[in-house]
């Protein structure tokens, strides 16, 4: 243990005993104030370790017995103690990083009879910096010889035992940093969506697009067909919307000359909350002049077939029972053919939009599809979604429920655009963007009037973006692909909020 400071000041009391206390918790916060009164500084600026627990372990787990002895190794390592064995004058533990794990082996007569004394006042959960030679026990355990260990700092409380098996899974989401510590497969989660994000990267930047970040707050709430989020700005006393998504300001950067451009930011949409949607998610936007929706299922091919082969090593991957290939090419359906294909109705019942209407109605009461269109997405949710497993382009849907699509070239009902759907979920949109303005005005128009019919998912009219192709928009593809959802695929997790470190949560009364 390092030897005692004198602290500048005297230390404020640790927080009353309250009834939330347990005994345990009790015992720990003793057990601190007696390692304070040995004149250790108990919250310390800075350490200095000389390797990470991952790196001794990738570096060193290999090694003989013999060449350990013969090398005397010398380490510094820092760590999260997660088991503690004492043995009268000596003690096994471990330390982990949050990835791996190491044995250190710490004893009286080696480290001193005094910082032994302190060791003993620490808990399982303590972080602690080892300093000491690696070598092998009999068990053939690779472990640090403890020359010294300083105290980095306390764990007030008890570390569960069984936390991934708590019936209260919610309770892993409220103390995420629990979860962390008790399960590192769940680092492994968020190491891989970092992995995620930097692969995207790189992919865009080596193709010379521009990462750009647009506002997060906007006075009209465009770009997808979603409620939004509602705010207000005090000094201009002025509400604002929560962004639904990026993507007119996207393109006003293409209509003013950035030809490829990239954003990954947070979206917020105030819908419902389930296995696939959290209110808050992070999205991958890019736009690219002169290509359309064709370009874009290009390109979607090359990334998720080089992000799969690149971080996992194949194309294929498990994502529940099934497995899932990222594999080009992606299988194309229209989505009329979907629709005829896995509804089970009759082709006949789509050429006449008020049985439509009416049927999507039955299916979702609650949503009252005021156009065919939006009935049509309705049935397409019900009962296509979830059979389309395999990566899928759904070509050419509605053009109602496509206000900033191009038409279709064979087909002025139906959009230049693609969903993406794999594993039963949308991953992905891309459009042959409209670059008509006075079409796209029109279009603004049409959805203003269903959402006076009563439709709270429309386009609202947005004249400064009007504007804005009127200075001409090239020919541009442009795409969103769901950062969350794609890591959901990757990393095999069935719900989002596996994926995201901090999940919206009703609060805790």
């Amino acid at each position: 243990m390092s030897e005692p400071q004198n602290p500048a000041k005297p230390r404020p009391p640790l927080p009353e005993d309250d009834a939330r206390k347990n005994d345990q918790d009790l015992a720990r916060e003793e057990k601190f104030r007696r390692l304070i009164e040995t004149g250790l500084e108990p919250f310390p600026h800075r350490a200095d370790p000389t390797h990470t627990v991952s790196d001794i372990v990738a570096a060193y787990a290999a090694s003989p017995r013999e060449t350990l002895e013969a090398s005397k190794t010398r380490v510094a390592v820092a760590g999260r103690i997660l088991s503690l064995r004492p043995m009268g004058k000596a003690a096994f533990f471990h330390i982990s990083d949050g990835r791996s794990k190491l044995q250190v082996y710490i004893r009286a007569d080696i480290a001193g009879q005094e910082a032994y004394e302190r060791f003993a006042l620490l808990d399982l959960g303590d972080h602690v910096l080892v300093r000491g030679e690696l070598f092998r026990t009999r068990t053939n355990e690779l472990t640090v010889l403890a020359a010294g260990c300083d105290f980095l700092a306390k764990c007030l409380h008890p570390l569960p035992e069984k936390w991934h098996g708590l019936q209260d899974v919610e309770l892993r989401y409220r103390r995420r940093y629990l979860d962390l510590i008790m399960n590192p497969e769940v680092m492994e989660v968020f190491r891989l969506r970092s992995a995620i994000v930097a692969h995207i990267r790189r992919f865009f930047d080596e193709r010379g697009y521009i990462e750009v970040e647009t506002p997060m707050m906007h006075a009209i709430a465009g770009g997808a067909l979603a409620r939004p989020f509602i705010t207000h700005h005090n000094a201009l006393d002025i509400d604002l919307y929560l962004r639904v998504a990026p993507e007119l300001f996207l393109k006003r950067l293409v209509v003013g000359g950035m030809a490829k451009v990239y954003e990954i930011n947070r979206n917020f949409r105030n819908e419902g909350i389930d296995a696939a949607h959290n209110p808050e998610f992070t999205m991958l936007e890019f736009y690219e002049a002169y290509r359309d929706y064709e370009d874009m299922m290009a390109m979607t091919e090359e990334l998720l077939g080089g992000l799969s082969r690149a971080l996992l090593g194949a194309d294929e991957f498990p994502f529940g029972e099934r497995t899932i290939s990222f594999k080009p090419p992606f299988k194309r359906l229209k989505f009329m053919d979907a629709l005829a294909h896995y509804s089970g109705l009759s082709r006949a019942i789509f050429e006449d939009p008020a049985a439509v209407i009416a049927y999507g109605e039955r299916l979702a009461p609650d949503k009252k599809p005021l156009t065919y269109g939006r009935a049509l997405d309705i049935i397409f949710d019900k009962h296509v979604k979830d059979n389309l497993v395999q990566p899928t382009f759904i070509i050419n849907p509605p053009k109602d429920v496509s206000p900033l699509a191009k038409a279709a070239k064979d087909n002025p009902r139906e959009a230049a655009r693609f969903e993406l759907m794999v594993g039963g979920m949308e991953l992905a949109n891309a459009f042959s963007e409209l670059t008509d303005p006075a079409e796209q005005k029109l279009r603004f128009e049409q959805q203003a009037e269903e959402r006076r019919k009563g439709d709270d998912e429309t386009h609202p009219i947005d004249l400064d973006y009007v504007q804005a192709l009127e200075y001409g928009l090239p020919p541009t593809g442009g795409e969103g692909i769901g950062i969350d959802r794609l890591v959901m695929l990757l990393a095999n997790r069935k719900t989002i909020r596996e994926v995201i470190l901090f999940p919206l949560l009703r609060p805790k009364e």
